[in-house]
């Protein structure tokens, strides 16, 4: 049954951009929201966010995309921007190992300050960037590596992205929206009740992305 634009519930999901400093995680932000893309890097200071709507399963959904600053000396500030998220992002540079072996410190700190109430149930997605970086060549992270570490963690889906050329920044983000519309209980009840089946309500809680 379809749902008028009327009808439609307009939600809110905010989401948590986090990895070392120098990943790409503002880089991602501006070419999936503006589609731009600048060689010049800059450093976030605290936190910042930005917009974007989009629909999911024919949810009008809008992400609020935080932007958090990947110095160690900002990680006091991370409880205040962590609470009430719906969904995490881990960003790494596949040319830098040391990036890579922090995901873990950011993934524990998260759960730790956001509060989220059900840890081992909260939705991460992974994100490897600057894959387009000497054409693969300095590539320090393989792929199969990235997918053991998201095994381990529940299978927390992964992408390879590459910011500069916008390569699978809008799947990974729209898979980003559906884990994170999943962990938005009001929304579920909302349109299970009206427009889903329990068996079409299954099958999207298993992210396909």
């Amino acid at each position: 049954m379809d749902i008028s634009s009327s009808h439609r519930k307009r939600t809110l999901l905010k989401v948590i951009v986090l990895g070392d400093s120098g990943v790409g995680k503002t880089s991602l932000m501006n070419q999936y929201v503006y589609k731009k893309f600048s060689q010049q890097y800059k450093a976030t200071i605290g936190a910042d966010f930005v917009t974007k709507e989009l629909l999911v399963d024919d949810k009008l959904v809008t992400l609020q995309i935080w932007d958090t600053a990947g110095q160690e000396r900002f990680h006091s500030l991370g409880a205040a921007f962590y609470r009430g998220a719906d969904c995490c992002v881990l960003v790494y540079d596949v040319n830098i190992h040391k990036t890579f072996d922090t995901l873990n410190n950011w993934h524990d700190d998260f759960l730790k300050q956001a509060d989220t109430g059900n840890p081992d149930a909260f939705p991460f997605v992974l994100l490897g960037n600057k894959v387009d970086v000497d054409g693969g060549n300095s590539r320090r992270v393989t792929e199969k590596k990235a997918r053991e570490w998201c095994a381990s963690r529940g299978s927390i889906p992964y992408f390879e992205t590459s910011a500069k050329e916008g390569y699978n920044v809008d799947d990974a983000f729209l898979c980003v929206a559906k884990v994170a519309s999943e962990n938005d209980h009001d929304l579920d009840i909302y349109f299970r009740g009206i427009s889903e089946t329990p068996s079409e309500a299954e099958q999207r809680s298993n992210c396909a992305c």
